[in-house]
C-alpha cells in the first residue's frame, strides 16, 4: 500500500471520528444528591446529546482526600449513580452507560490550584464521558427491511376496519428525548392521522403515552416541567393536538402507561404513543 493511499485512509478515519463529550458535576461536601443549579446544568448537557447516536456513557464520582478510603468510595460511588439516575429518568438507556464506579478521593495535588478549599470543591464531582458512535458503526446498525415484509403503516390501520380493543401504535410520531413535544418530521404524520380521524368520527379512543428507559415501570421526568409524567404530557399533547384539528374531544381519552410496555428494540421507538380503540360506532 502506497504512503498516498496510506494518508486518504488516515484521512478519512479522523473525519469519521467523534470526539468525546465530556461534563462535570460537583457536589457539596459528604453528600450525593445533586444540587438544583447542577442538575440545572447536568440536564443542557443532555440536551446537547440529543442529535447524537451514542456509543457509551461512563460516569465516575469522586471525593475530596477527606474521610477513609472505605468512606470515599461508597460516597463516590453514591455520586455516580445519583447522575446515572437523572440519565435513565430523561430516557436513556441504560445498555449505554457501560461504566458507573466510584474512584475514590483525589489527592490535592492533582489540581493547579492554591486555594485548598477550592481544589476540594473541584474533586467533589462525577465526571461524565459520552462516546458517540462512528458513521461506519451507525451504517451497519442499520436495518434492512424487505419491501414485502414491511408491516401496514399507521395510517393504512386507521382506514382500514376496526373493532372495539384494537391497539394502533403510531410509529411515525417520534419524540424530542426527555420531552412532551414530537419532532420536527413527525408533524406532517401526525396532521395525516388528525385528518383521518376527523372523518372517522364513528370511533372513539384512548390515547395512551409511552416513555422509554426508566427504572422498573417508572414515568420519566419531563425536562420541560420538571415533574415525572412524560408519558402522560405526551399522550395529552396528542389528544390536544387532534382536538385543535378538528377531531371531537368527547371521542378521546388519554392515559400515561409509564414504562410498562417496552418494544425492546432502538429505545426510540419505546417514546411513543398508541391508540386503544374502546368504541367502533356505525358510519356516518
Amino acid at each position: 500500500m502506497n504512503r498516498f493511499l496510506i494518508l486518504i485512509l488516515l484521512f478519512s478515519a479522523i473525519l469519521n471520528a467523534q470526539q468525546d463529550l465530556r461534563h462535570e458535576v460537583y457536589f457539596e461536601t459528604d453528600k450525593y444528591e445533586v444540587i438544583p443549579t447542577e442538575e440545572s446544568r447536568l440536564l443542557k448537557f443532555i440536551a446537547q446529546l440529543d442529535t447524537l447516536e451514542i456509543e457509551k456513557i461512563s460516569i465516575y464520582g469522586f471525593c475530596d482526600d477527606r474521610g477513609t478510603h472505605a468512606y470515599n468510595m461508597v460516597l463516590s460511588k453514591n455520586r455516580a449513580n445519583s447522575i446515572k439516575t437523572i440519565f435513565s429518568n430523561s430516557e436513556y438507556n441504560e445498555s449505554i452507560i457501560t461504566n458507573v464506579d466510584g474512584k475514590g478521593e483525589i489527592l490535592l495535588r492533582v489540581v493547579k490550584e492554591t486555594d485548598v478549599n477550592k481544589i476540594r470543591g473541584l474533586n467533589r464531582k462525577v465526571e461524565i464521558i459520552v462516546s458517540p458512535k462512528t458513521k461506519e458503526t451507525i451504517a451497519k446498525e442499520a436495518p434492512v427491511v424487505a419491501e414485502n415484509t414491511k408491516p401496514k403503516d399507521e395510517l393504512e390501520l386507521l382506514r382500514g376496519d376496526l373493532k372495539t380493543g384494537d391497539k394502533i401504535r403510531f410509529d411515525g410520531l417520534l419524540f424530542k428525548t426527555g420531552y412532551s413535544i414530537i419532532m420536527p418530521e413527525s408533524k406532517k404524520k401526525l396532521d395525516s392521522i388528525a385528518k383521518i380521524l376527523t372523518e372517522r368520527n364513528n370511533i372513539y379512543f384512548t390515547i395512551e403515552g409511552h416513555v422509554c428507559c426508566t427504572h422498573d415501570t417508572r414515568d420519566a421526568i419531563d425536562r420541560k416541567t420538571k415533574k415525572r409524567n412524560l408519558s402522560v404530557a405526551r399522550a395529552k399533547y396528542v389528544y390536544d393536538y387532534l382536538a385543535s384539528h378538528g377531531v371531537d374531544r368527547h371521542r378521546m381519552k388519554y392515559a400515561g402507561m409509564r414504562r410498562r410496555e417496552p418494544l425492546g428494540g432502538d429505545p426510540k421507538f419505546d417514546r411513543r404513543v398508541e391508540i386503544l380503540i374502546t368504541f367502533v360506532g356505525n358510519k356516518n
